[in-house]
């Protein structure tokens, strides 16, 4: 017997309530803004500025030990890796550890890394230091830069992309949909004050990798139902294509987050920031690519056979509330 996560043949009005959908995710996407605007971000050293320090062990390390070392120094934002290498010899145990800049000083001061030198000696006496490198905040903020134009381009790429594929109001209601998705993860780490760092924007790009995906599946079942089904209007169509593809578009999100709640849970914390933007985006992009994405299409209509001009947006809203 296999699984279903959903019935087989849905037959689910995703439009008879387009303004509550469309409302929730508008006051959602003020408040996170609000959030940004009054208390920013949490960026973590990659973005404020700091110092990493690269150590050598012959014993295996023990992350646990080496942040219970640091912690009564109380420098804030510490990161601590362990580093795997296949090049590495069985003596060479190799971790980073990564200090945010105290008092928006340019690096951390050469006392702060002698005591932190010393801590770590005493939770792993044969410990090397093999090097000390800082972070200053003009590298951060070229940094933050980059990031902005990296999501900025990667969001412009799937614009093109779309228009190309489909038409322009496809591409808008796409586009729409990673916007709305950007704005919500970002919102949630302001207002949660997560540590935002370079691995947050690879979780964007991800984010809008995936949100896209889920889109063009319903976008493609569109297009074909728009042929198929030339005489009903274009909400209905809608509604089929969603319905169609609602039982692969919860498994790929279940199944997706069943992975990353375990990562979650069982990664640790260095990778816990990463984890959570993944979740939140997997969510938030399953919602958008039929609540937020659909609507526009149907607010700004399409042509059907490809030839002839779609209904008004005015007439397309006027089917929903009928």
């Amino acid at each position: 017997m296999r699984l279903k996560l959903v019935p087989q043949n849905t037959s689910f009005d995703f439009f008879s309530r387009w303004k509550v959908w469309l409302g929730i995710s508008g006051l959602m996407m003020v408040i996170a803004f609000t959030s940004f605007m009054l208390q920013g971000l949490n960026f973590g050293i990659d973005f404020r500025g700091g110092t990493t320090i690269r150590t050598q062990s012959a014993q295996e390390i023990d992350v646990g030990a080496y942040r219970d070392a640091i912690a009564p120094l109380e420098l804030g934002d510490v990161t601590i890796t362990e580093i795997f290498d296949p090049t590495f010899g069985e003596d060479e145990n190799v971790a980073m550890i990564r200090i945010q800049a105290q008092d928006d000083a340019e690096a951390v001061s050469a006392a702060i890394v002698t005591a932190v030198e010393e801590a770590l000696t005493v939770a792993a006496p044969d410990i090397q230091f093999v090097s000390v490198e800082s972070v200053g905040p003009k590298v951060s903020g070229e940094l933050i830069q980059t990031a902005v134009i990296a999501v900025a381009l990667a969001i412009g790429a799937v614009l093109v992309y779309i228009w190309l594929r489909f038409e322009w109001q496809f591409a808008l209601g796409a586009v729409a949909a990673l916007v709305h998705d950007v704005i919500l993860t970002i919102g949630i780490f302001s207002e949660l004050q997560i540590r935002f760092d370079l691995a947050i924007i690879a979780a964007l790009l991800t984010i809008v990798g995936y949100s896209l995906n889920d889109t063009v599946v319903v976008f493609d079942r569109v297009r074909e139902n728009l042929r198929k089904y030339k005489k009903k209007d274009l909400k209905e169509v809608l509604n089929i294509s969603i319905n169609e593809t609602l039982s692969r578009t919860v498994m790929t999100s279940v199944t997706t987050l069943l992975a990353l709640i375990s990562l979650y849970v069982l990664g640790g914390d260095v990778i816990r920031g990463f984890v959570f933007a993944m979740i939140w985006g997997v969510i938030v992009g399953t919602y958008s690519s039929v609540f937020v994405a659909s609507t526009i299409l149907l607010w700004l209509g399409v042509k059907r056979d490809w030839s002839k001009p779609s209904n008004t947006a005015g007439n397309q809203f006027a089917n929903i509330d009928a």
